[in-house]
């Protein structure tokens, strides 16, 4: 990694370590034209992206000390599409479920939806307006564990409605979590979320509304996961709900 003052974002040694592996396999996996060439630090990539995932600038105002930042999102893009950063997510995830002693795989989740206001950057054909939150935006769908930890998630345009989202996101949990058996969600979604659950074999049920925050979130959730196996931070980030704690 080059010589340069640390930003408060960066990665330590130790959360390093934890998650080099999976980028040290990935770079050895490429293979063709341009690929021989290994020019930029893939700490110093992740750096940089944690970076913008902390401050939330757009890509082009990423400082000059880290590589240039058509690199930064060149390696962004590949890792999400390729499945790398979920790779990282679910990895510090099973992780940190172990260490608060919980099993790998959960039995229960949450779903939650959340409105947000987006920035000028964002298409506007990608947005749409929350009729009755007044939200012009994304909204973001989500199912985590009892502890807060992201097990599926999905961006739609804000008007697009909670059910529809949390329809999906159970055929995804179905899929990557078939150990899930139940689901809380709030008074927001519509009775046929369900019976969708049912036809799954997951008992979908009402309790009070979750609150959850976050951008760019499997970034966000691993930055965080890694800091708290780490013992670099107090934890701050589960969600707050009335639900029973069982040993899910």
């Amino acid at each position: 990694m080059s010589a340069r003052r640390s930003y408060r974002s960066d990665v330590s040694d130790a959360r390093w370590a934890l998650i080099e592996p999976v980028f040290t396999a990935w770079r050895a996996r490429r293979t063709g034209p341009g690929t021989v060439a290994r020019v930029h630090d893939l700490r110093e990539i992740v750096n940089a992206i944690l970076y913008v995932n902390r401050t939330g600038i757009p890509w082009e105002y990423l400082p000059h000390d880290f590589p240039p930042y058509k690199t930064v999102y060149d390696y962004y893009a590949k890792w999400e599409a390729d499945g790398t950063t979920q790779q990282v997510h679910d990895l510090l995830r099973d992780k940190t479920r172990r260490f608060h002693g919980r099993r790998a795989e959960p039995t229960a989740a949450v779903v939650n939806a959340q409105s947000v206001k987006t920035s000028a950057n964002v298409a506007e054909t990608s947005q749409g307006i929350d009729a009755g939150k007044k939200i012009k935006g994304r909204k973001r769908h989500l199912i985590t564990d009892t502890l807060g930890l992201v097990l599926a998630v999905l961006v739609t345009a804000a008007n697009v409605h909670d059910t529809t989202g949390g329809k999906l996101l159970l055929d995804d949990l179905a899929t990557a979590h078939p150990s899930v058996s139940k689901v809380w969600a709030d008074g927001g979604y519509q009775n046929s979320i369900f019976n969708h659950g049912a036809g799954l074999g997951i008992d979908v049920e009402v309790v009070q509304r979750p609150r959850a925050k976050g951008t760019m979130i499997h970034w966000a959730m691993a930055n965080k996961m890694s800091r708290e196996l780490t013992g670099e931070s107090t934890p701050t980030w589960r969600i707050e709900t009335d639900i029973p704690r069982t040993s899910m």
